[in-house]
């Protein structure tokens, strides 16, 4: 039985990058749905990916990544075997999806996460990094080195499971803290995956600024119990 694999693009004024990573999308052995989530970008993203092959669904505000992301599963976990989610701003690297898809695919693995090369240029001084991964082993007694990672693939059959997904920086490391809990086997994945980098400058520290507040926060709650 062929396995349906879809993957789910959250984008927000990406135009200028959504074509690039569905191009990638469009060279693996796997994927046979691509579908963006245009999170009521102000630029051509839409028709830029619609161009470029994939389906898109236009949101009329932007809601933020994570109710994108819930968006995406909502339109297709009923009819998908494995779903993967990756940034609009893989471009070309997306060609290495594969990786992340191959040990779901081959049963050795419920969730995989890519673990990307080393930055190339200096970001922040890892504080986010560090609470993340931290927050990760403090309430699982696991250590996930990649919890901040957007690429990731699950299979179907987990994402039904879930639930609901959280809407702010926090997505990523509440996913797998509950994710650990739930008993689901996650594996971290090298791929050579490349998107934008946050520098050292004014909007860099307030990204990270947030992410920051929002994952702490994230942190708190499960402190208290509370699943996603």
């Amino acid at each position: 039985m062929t396995k349906r694999i879809t993957v789910i693009l959250p984008a927000y004024n990406e135009e200028d990058r959504v074509s690039a990573t569905i191009a990638g999308l469009h060279k693996s052995n796997y994927v046979n749905r691509i579908l963006v989530i245009d999170d009521g970008s102000k630029d051509q993203t839409s028709k830029a990916a619609e161009t470029a092959g994939a389906e898109v669904y236009r949101m009329p505000v932007n809601a933020g990544k994570g109710y994108a992301m819930q968006q995406g599963v909502m339109k297709t976990v009923h009819d998908s075997d494995i779903i993967v989610f990756l940034d609009a701003d893989i471009g070309e690297s997306a060609s290495e999806i594969d990786k992340l898809i191959e040990p779901i695919f081959l049963g050795r693995a419920d969730v995989t996460i890519a673990r990307f090369p080393a930055a190339k240029k200096k970001g922040g001084f890892g504080l986010v990094k560090n609470l993340a991964k931290y927050g990760v082993q403090f309430y699982t007694g696991k250590t996930i080195t990649t919890s901040l990672s957007g690429q990731r693939a699950f299979n179907a059959e987990v994402l039904k499971s879930f639930g609901n997904i959280p809407v702010d920086y926090g997505v990523e490391v509440g996913m797998t803290i509950d994710l650990l809990r739930m008993g689901y086997q996650i594996q971290e994945v090298d791929v050579n995956m490349t998107h934008r980098e946050t520098g050292r400058d004014l909007k860099g520290f307030i990204h990270r600024g947030k992410q920051f507040y929002q994952i702490l926060a994230t942190l708190i709650r499960k402190s208290k119990g509370v699943m996603r």
